[in-house]
């Protein structure tokens, strides 16, 4: 098993099942790209230093979310923001900012991007800045708060709960990941063999959303 595995990463298989799948998923009509919903979540990675070289994992990285800090690494992905499924993944350390992956999780054909507040800006960034798309960025909360009482407020929040509807989809990918495959903890040492999980377990979390529509097929 552990040879098997190790071939899948060093011969980047773990890409081609994840792109395989995908395209099959695109040939029955299930994966669309008129918009793309971008997200990242954090995935701890294990405190012991009880290893051969009895220290941390060096690629891995420290970040805070809250009051929380985490130690381990982010898997970012884009959704369809039709389907809810994953066409995009990528694997950095935990400090890496989520921004920063964005042009690598789009598919280049879409009409809009929906976003968390962490992506504001976006669109302004060197590698972006040129894409003829939509920004649905989430409007930091402190914005929203400090507007005045009034129908405009009103509006603005009804835009708001709209934007996250959509961006409701990843959460759904997020839970699959963490709570039905029970990956809350990273495995191996290298973003690259996690990444390799993350591109089998991604895969994996698109079959299931799609399972009915695929049975009736």
């Amino acid at each position: 098993l552990l040879k098997f595995r190790h071939l899948l990463e060093t011969a980047g298989l773990t890409r081609t099942i994840f792109e395989t799948i995908n395209q099959m998923l695109r040939e029955r009509g299930l994966l669309m790209t008129k918009g793309t919903v971008v997200d990242a979540t954090l995935i701890a990675a294990p405190p012991s230093t009880k290893n051969k070289a009895q220290a941390r994992d060096p690629e891995m990285g420290h970040t805070r979310k809250g009051q929380q800090y985490y130690f381990g690494a982010k898997a970012h992905i884009g959704v369809d923001a039709e389907s809810g499924l994953v066409h995009s993944t990528t694997t950095t350390a935990a400090n890496v900012a989520d921004i920063t992956e964005t042009a690598n999780l789009l598919q280049g054909e879409e009409e809009a991007v929906f976003a968390d507040a962490g992506y504001t800006g976006a669109e302004k960034r060197e590698e972006l800045k040129d894409l003829d798309v939509t920004w649905y960025i989430a409007t930091k909360r402190g914005k929203i708060t400090a507007l005045p009482e009034g129908k405009a407020k009103a509006l603005f929040k009804q835009v708001e709960r709209l934007k996250a509807q959509v961006r409701s989809r990843v959460e759904h990918v997020f839970h699959l990941i963490k709570d039905r495959f029970h990956h809350r903890k990273l495995r191996y040492q290298g973003l690259k063999k996690n990444g390799a999980q993350h591109e089998v377990l991604f895969a994996l979390a698109n079959l299931i959303i799609v399972k009915k529509a695929l049975l009736a097929v």
